[in-house]
């Protein structure tokens, strides 16, 4: 059997013996789970300074969480297995619990042709991912567009955004954003950041939205639009502004005109302006904290 969120949760009592697991790693000499039904027993949370407070239970096919005290510690297993574990990357996740859990799962890489199902019309991108500061032009990874979603929601980026957003002198601030945010290439992977360095397109166009009076009404209109589906939605780093991830078709049109065109068709339906940067193909996006980012559920990923 192949790897997957659904066959660890099948070999694990929908996830309940891998908490049991992560628990015992904290408390090696103490009964960490006592479960009744499909409800555990109250039992320590470690990421709540050891209090009792920690509720499990089995919810449909799946064991999820949720802390009596911390209104924010939620979730289901794979979220409390990637707070131990501290990895961002779901296949990293998934491999490391069917190692340690010696679940003998067939581990398999993802291959984008794996994503086409005409029946569904699923399509998925992939993306340059590059470590801070901007001025490394030269990538860390190539991301699947959840892959990303998954550091933008996670706590990765957090302080990094709280603390930016602190700063009131414009040039300290700019310096900090460039110093310290990783950044990713949405229109494609790219040997070194530069068009002409392009490996290949992804098919996304970055609309970056700058100094918004109302953030939440252009998300509402940018989700509903009657003619963009939206691949992903998030917060700018400065908490005032929008990253809008589209997908394009560049077979007959190029990036820069596709950007052109897009651009006037949202200065004419919403009578907003664009960041003219996402003309370039190898723009530079930063990522920051937002857990509440939208992404389109052909990407999401069981």
């Amino acid at each position: 059997m192949e790897i997957s969120k659904a066959a660890i949760l099948n070999k694990t009592h929908y996830g309940i013996n891998i908490y049991a697991y992560i628990l015992k790693q904290y408390y090696s000499n103490q009964t960490v789970l006592s479960l009744t039904g499909r409800n555990c027993r109250i039992t320590k949370n470690p990421f709540n300074k050891d209090r009792e407070t920690l509720s499990i239970s089995i919810d449909k096919n799946i064991a999820t969480h949720n802390d009596t005290e911390l209104n924010s510690f939620k979730g289901d297993v794979f979220d409390f297995a990637q707070t131990h574990f501290k990895t961002s990357d779901s296949n990293e996740l998934l491999n490391t619990i069917n190692e340690i859990l010696n679940l003998n799962l067939e581990v398999k890489e993802i291959e984008e042709e794996t994503f086409f199902h005409s029946a569904d019309n699923t399509w998925i991108a992939k993306c340059s991912f590059f470590k801070a500061p901007i001025r490394n032009v030269f990538p860390a990874d190539s991301l699947w567009l959840h892959q990303i979603h998954k550091l933008i929601t996670s706590d990765k980026y957090k302080s990094t955004t709280e603390n930016y957003r602190k700063i009131i002198d414009v040039k300290e601030a700019r310096k900090f954003k460039a110093n310290n945010f990783d950044y990713v290439t949405f229109s494609g992977i790219f040997k070194k950041r530069n068009d002409k360095e392009l490996i290949k397109h992804s098919n996304l166009l970055t609309l970056d939205f700058d100094h918004l009076e109302n953030i939440e009404e252009l998300k509402s209109l940018l989700l509903n639009d009657d003619y963009f589906d939206t691949e992903l939605l998030f917060t700018s780093p400065s908490g005032a502004g929008l990253k809008w991830i589209i997908r394009i078709d560049i077979s007959e049109i190029s990036h820069t005109e596709y950007f052109k065109a897009v651009a006037n068709y949202l200065n004419i339906t919403y009578n907003i302006k664009v960041d003219q940067s996402g003309k370039d193909v190898s723009r530079a996006c930063f990522l920051s904290y937002d857990p509440t980012a939208f992404i389109n559920k052909r990407h999401q990923i069981l």
